[in-house]
């Protein structure tokens, strides 16, 4: 069958996604890189607010009106809250909650009768390691950076998240598995392992006996036992760390990336108590303020939440203040959206939503200050950073025009010669000005 693979969300979805392209490619089927090519769609959707429900519907409508005659299996944590709803969408076949999601390679097994595509080539892996492929690439490894699901599920119940309910409790891979899947990627050409998880943090103590593990120690064995040229963590919670967990950026300086995404959600404890998240603003000042004596250069992102309810706007400036105060890089910012099943879509005083709409502006454009001074600390330096992409051309046709990320996630573009191919290539590179959230660099002479 030809198939198509896509996904909105978190980096976890994702991983998700590129694990099933393996799958299915490593059984003889066609991921192909367009939707109009496939005779099957999966879509892997998200409800981590009432906007991602939204976008989950409409991208599937995208999907049948691109390719009206494609059977379209719908996942996720959006066809996990809205079954009824999902199988109701023109086009839709089959939907599969969370806990089938692992099977869906198994569930599309059963169209390959009527759908077989005689063209197709098979490319097994006789170990079941996922196929290195990214999804809609149609095996090329022509992809730059993976995400490695290592964790799924989440122990805390946090007032404000459905996905911990979606997902159910923390569940990690084995240790070594991961290992496995990482080198099978760096002996392929990937240069950037992104860890992902639903609660990242709680990585392998779930695991009984000899597996019992923990994110520091899975992180030591990665960049021990694989050649990966760089590792990078996503979003880890700001408790849960093991001791002497900044202490592996010193290790290895040059392969572990000197960049945290540390969710802080709200600035005020009355907040955070609210949200029941298992911090104050006191051990997240002092968890930064660790990280980075141990990590230098290290940029901090983080998420935000404005508009919680019970938010008074003496809550709102001192957590302004406190945002501030961590020179996050960037955010992701979400005005509350109450959500179905949690406990703060029952809690009252809902702040109105042209409130949060104005406090969003204004915490926007906090993020954007900091962010442009956390920017502008690195002009005039040299760093590492990956390419992704083919490259722009330019209408002088004399170069073209590459994005890439430095190791402490700083987006960069550059011009260079249009001989020069730089897809999936890590070089020096001189960081010269800022446009945005842009940085703009040039390679040393000797690499022209």
């Amino acid at each position: 069958m030809r198939i198509f693979v896509d996904q909105i969300g978190c980096r976890l979805n994702f991983s998700e996604m590129e694990t099933l392209a393996g799958r299915l490619a490593a059984v003889g089927h066609t991921i192909v890189a367009e939707p109009e090519a496939a005779q099957v769609i999966v879509f892997n959707s998200c409800a981590v607010t009432a906007g991602a429900e939204r976008d989950s519907r409409k991208r599937v409508a995208a999907l049948h009106r691109a390719s009206p005659a494609a059977r379209i299996a719908v996942t996720g944590c959006w066809a996990t809250l809205r079954p009824q709803q999902a199988a109701q969408l023109p086009g839709v076949t089959l939907v599969a909650d969370n806990s089938r999601k692992e099977m869906l390679a198994t569930l599309l097994e059963p169209w390959s009768a009527e759908l077989d595509d005689p063209d197709t080539l098979a490319r097994m892996q006789p170990d079941g390691v996922p196929f290195v492929g990214p999804a809609g690439s149609n095996g090329s490894t022509r992809r730059t950076r993976a995400f490695i699901k290592v964790q799924d599920g989440c122990n805390n119940r946090c007032t404000f998240c459905i996905v911990t309910t979606l997902r159910g409790e923390s569940r990690s891979r084995p240790l070594r598995q991961v290992i496995t899947e990482v080198q099978r990627l760096a002996e392929a050409g990937v240069m950037e392992a992104v860890l992902t998880g639903v609660h990242l943090g709680s990585y392998g103590r779930d695991l009984s006996g000899a597996q019992r593990s923990d994110l520091k120690e899975l992180v030591a064995a990665l960049l021990t036992d694989t050649a990966i040229p760089r590792l990078r963590l996503s979003s880890l919670e700001p408790w849960e760390l093991a001791e002497g967990f900044f202490d592996l950026w010193a290790r290895w300086p040059g392969r572990l990336c000197p960049h945290l995404h540390l969710p802080l959600q709200a600035g005020t404890d009355r907040q955070l108590r609210a949200m029941a998240r298992r911090c104050t603003t006191a051990s997240f000042r002092r968890l930064v303020q660790e990280a980075r004596a141990a990590i230098p250069d290290l940029i901090l992102t983080t998420d935000l939440i404005v508009g919680f309810p019970g938010e008074s706007e003496r809550d709102f400036e001192e957590g302004l203040a406190f945002v501030e105060e961590m020179r996050f890089a960037h955010a992701h910012l979400f005005p509350f959206s109450p959500r179905e099943g949690t406990a703060a879509a029952r809690f009252p005083d809902q702040v109105p939503t042209e409130v949060k709409r104005a406090r969003l502006q204004r915490m926007q454009q906090v993020v954007a200050a900091t962010g442009q001074a956390e920017r502008a600390r690195f002009l005039g330096t040299t760093r590492s950073v990956l390419f992704e992409g083919e490259g722009r051309a330019l209408a002088d046709q004399e170069g073209r025009l590459w994005f890439g990320l430095t190791d402490n996630y700083l987006r960069v573009s550059l011009v260079a010669p249009a001989h020069l191919d730089l897809h999936n290539q890590l070089l020096p590179v001189r960081l010269t000005a800022i446009e945005g959230e842009i940085i703009h660099g040039e390679l040393p002479e000797h690499r022209m």
